[in-house]
């Protein structure tokens, strides 16, 4: 009886009741709170809801799912293993090709100067780049941020979190991979809230009613050269871009040219699909309670929010710098869709013009900017990782 006693005793010791600490109570909280806002409210919930599970999963105690691989026993802990694809920049390589497999870059192609805001659009990864680097000075070094910590920071604003996990990875500043992530995913999420009133802050109820005339229709050629020669074109120019444009590109190559419909179709299904639980997963998994909790977690979540705002800002003053040189053809709302987060910044732009003028349509003329942001961000990466990986 004693025996079976003992054996109840350590069996209740090795419970996760007894590792369970104040800082793993939080998490697990923010792991519900992330969870209701992916299934009750709609935000992004094939991104949050891996998230919000991967958090839950590394929050439990003495689980040994984020064990290190032990070379006595040969183990490794699952979200450990499943973490080298984001840790070698795998998935966010693959979820560039799954994007280009399902992006259509007709708009863009058709109107080439809306490039020109995809890139006005990247303002706020530079105002939140300074903004981290000064922030140490600012806070008489309660929070500060290395330079390769304040890049990873930066590029939230692009509104991109594959980009957003592939730059921090490279500058191998894993340590803030998870607040980097949340923060970049949630203001994706968050578009429809964030970005109207900057909108209507920046525009007048007369710009928004500008009607632009319908975009020319962009051939099968067209469509097959311009992810080829954006891929040399950018590579050459950009080294440091060309796994992630390049992947988006041929990703693109895959939807156009007509002849690989099975890989398309794949890519942007299955594969995607498969990529997305896997990193996002992986995204969760670093958000344990030690790493995560921390003043610089919030830090990097307001800074993320100012470089976001200051992205949809700089969109909308080159919007408005075009309609004047434009002689009013150009309705300066589709800058706001220069960040990258397609579709949801068009649909905005889109949803914000309907509410005024019920018979406007902007959609295909804001999917030009922003598809372009989508390689604007990847071009910006790829200058900070030139000019940091040194």
């Amino acid at each position: 009886m004693e025996m079976y006693v003992a054996a109840l005793k350590d069996l209740l010791l090795q419970s996760g009741f007894f590792g369970l600490t104040t800082g793993n109570i939080i998490m697990l909280i923010v792991s519900f709170v992330l969870l209701y806002l992916a299934i009750g409210k709609g935000f992004e919930p094939l991104l949050l809801v891996p998230i919000a599970f991967g958090c839950l999963l590394v929050n439990l105690p003495l689980s040994g799912i984020w064990d290190e691989y032990n070379a006595t026993t040969h183990t490794i802990g699952f979200l450990r293993s499943l973490y080298y694809g984001a840790e070698f920049e795998i998935y966010p390589i693959l979820i560039f090709l799954g994007i280009g497999a399902m992006t259509d870059f007709a708009p863009l192609i058709a109107n080439p100067i809306t490039f020109l805001l995809g890139a006005a659009a990247q303002f706020g990864v530079f105002v939140a780049f300074i903004g981290a680097n000064w922030l140490g000075a600012l806070t008489n070094g309660l929070v500060s941020f290395n330079i390769k910590e304040a890049a990873s920071i930066a590029i939230i604003g692009g509104a991109d979190g594959p980009t957003s996990i592939y730059l921090t990875v490279m500058l191998g500043q894993t340590q803030i991979l998870g607040a980097v992530a949340v923060a970049a995913y949630s203001y994706m999420s968050l578009v429809p809230m964030i970005q109207p009133p900057v909108i209507y802050l920046m525009t007048s109820k007369k710009d928004r009613g500008i009607v632009m005339g319908q975009l020319r229709p962009v051939s099968k050629r067209e469509k097959i050269l311009f992810p080829i020669i954006c891929t040399v074109v950018s590579g050459l120019i950009l080294p440091a871009c060309v796994p992630l444009v390049g992947t988006l590109m041929f990703g693109n190559l895959l939807r156009e040219c007509g002849v690989t419909e099975r890989l398309s179709n794949t890519a942007q299904n299955e594969l995607m699909n498969i990529v997305t639980i896997f990193l996002a997963l992986s995204v969760g998994s670093t958000m344990a309670a030690e790493r995560f909790l921390t003043i610089g977690t919030l830090a990097i979540i307001a800074l993320g929010l100012v470089a976001f705002a200051f992205s949809t800002f700089g969109g909308l003053v080159f919007g408005q710098i075009m309609k004047v040189l434009s002689g009013g053809k150009i309705n300066p709302m589709i800058g706001d869709a220069g960040v990258s987060a397609v579709p949801m910044a068009a649909r905005v732009v889109q949803r914000c013009v309907q509410h005024e003028y019920p018979g406007h349509f902007l959609l295909m003329h804001a999917m030009g900017p922003n598809v372009a942001g989508v390689i604007g961000t990847a071009v910006a990466a790829g200058v900070m990782l030139t000019l940091l990986s040194r």
